[in-house]
């Protein structure tokens, strides 16, 4: 089975590449269709811009489109940044760039008060019906980045229970609990579900 993910991102592609190596799935990606348009993210929720970018790969390609869109929350800055997380620092920020706004943003917050979620919602699109999974996990926003794995917010975001940030464990520790690999569980579950039933 093809599946076309509606991102460029690579290191996202890894991440699902790797939820699903034990199914008879091939991920391809926008890459591999260079003709393919930019999706313009303007919902107001993740759920709308995660929608919105399957429905419009799908009916261009007719592959079953697998989207999502992520969003950290943070409460003492009033859950942003939220939908704007890829481009908090600008339509064109790096990674980097981002952390060291989030870092500059959380300044003299203490610690007691730096609780923060990463949510992650994805859109299967197959035969233009959409089914939405949703994942979450909390932790806090550190101090100080930590940990070179992972990608975006990782390194500040720190999880109690494991005593890391999420830059600071594996890959497979990483989609254990994480908020796309929860998503992701649940998009698989539904898979097997469809396979198991002849869908």
């Amino acid at each position: 089975m093809k599946i076309l993910l509606a991102s460029r991102n690579k290191d996202k592609a890894k991440e699902i590449r790797e939820k699903v190596q034990d199914l008879d799935i091939e991920i391809l990606t926008p890459c591999d269709f260079p003709d393919l348009p930019e999706v313009d993210e303007d919902g107001e929720t993740l759920e709308e811009n995660a929608a919105k970018k399957g429905l419009e790969l799908h009916r261009i390609t007719h592959l079953p489109t697998l989207a999502d869109d992520t969003g950290l929350e943070v409460d003492a800055l009033g859950g942003a940044p939220g939908i704007y997380s890829a481009r908090y620092a600008g339509p064109q920020a790096t990674y980097q760039d981002n952390v060291d706004r989030l870092i500059m943003e959380m300044a003299g917050v203490p610690l007691g008060k730096r609780q923060a979620r990463f949510r992650c919602v994805i859109a299967f699109v197959q035969d233009g019906d959409v089914n939405l999974f949703q994942g979450r996990i909390d932790g806090l926003i550190s101090q100080t980045p930590s940990g070179n794995n992972g990608f975006g917010y990782d390194p500040v975001f720190f999880i109690p229970e494991k005593g890391k940030t999420l830059a600071e464990l594996s890959l497979e520790e990483k989609n254990e609990i994480s908020h796309r690999g929860r998503a992701l569980a649940a998009w698989v579950e539904f898979l097997k579900s469809r396979r198991d039933k002849g869908i």
